[in-house]
């Protein structure tokens, strides 16, 4: 497997197709515990000053790049990605392949409302899919009774939709008390799920202008934009003088 090296994470160079056909479906159909990470820039930016959390995201059976920052970065160590693994798009493969093989999925995260409406969704998207619980992120890392409710429900795939860190903090507290089970951080997919946040603009995401969009959209994200910007621009900046 091939992978390429960003602020020492190991991240897996593939396309989604073979991501999902030669790596995640057969470990589902294996019953093989599973921790995958969609990286993006705040991952990165995370990592780089919780080093507690850089471990967890090391520690990961996968790590794919799912943020056009990651992209970009790569491109400049003349590594480039095959192509960015998005994780919306991934969960809705995977919900569809758990339908087909009679899988179960958990949804934890969002606001309770939000929760509600995406699990609605799933199933009207997926009339035969096997719900075996959610639960809304307004949680607290150290209560552990999510887990325990979850644990008894048994289930194959557990999308985690907390804020970035916080949802891959979650799985590495409590996956190992699973015997199985598909641990997946999916960020914001659970609101684009109930249709509260627009899904960018496949022209924009081209263009890899996917954060300007989201800049126009919402023009509060300003700062949090310039930081991105500011780190990648640095993570270019030294690539360029160790080449």
């Amino acid at each position: 497997m091939t992978r390429v090296n960003i602020e020492q994470i190991e991240i897996l160079n593939t396309t989604k197709k073979d991501f999902l056909h030669y790596h995640l479906y057969p470990r589902l159909n294996r019953k093989q515990q599973t921790f995958v990470v969609l990286a993006d820039t705040a991952t990165l930016m995370h990592a780089e000053k919780d080093r507690i959390y850089k471990q967890i995201v090391q520690s990961a059976d996968y790590v794919v790049a799912g943020g056009e920052g990651i992209i970009s970065a790569a491109k400049y160590k003349k590594e480039p990605f095959k192509e960015r693994i998005e994780a919306y798009d991934v969960m809705l493969d995977l919900i569809k392949f758990a339908q087909v093989q009679g899988l179960s999925c958990y949804f934890l995260g969002g606001k309770d409302y939000i929760n509600e409406k995406a699990v609605l969704e799933v199933e009207k998207m997926f009339p035969e899919i096997s719900i075996a619980g959610h639960h809304h992120g307004s949680i607290s890392i150290e209560d552990s009774q999510i887990a325990t409710n979850m644990k008894q429900a048994n289930p194959d795939l557990i999308f985690v939709s907390l804020k970035k860190a916080k949802q891959e903090q979650w799985i590495a507290t409590y996956k190992n008390q699973f015997q199985k089970g598909m641990f997946i951080g999916v960020g914001d997919s659970l609101e684009l799920l109930a249709g509260e946040r627009e899904q960018t603009p496949r022209n924009w995401k081209k263009l890899n202008l996917e954060w300007l969009y989201r800049l126009l959209k919402k023009p509060s994200r300003f700062s949090q934009t310039m930081r991105k910007i500011g780190f990648l621009l640095r993570l270019v900046l030294n690539t360029t003088k160790l080449g």
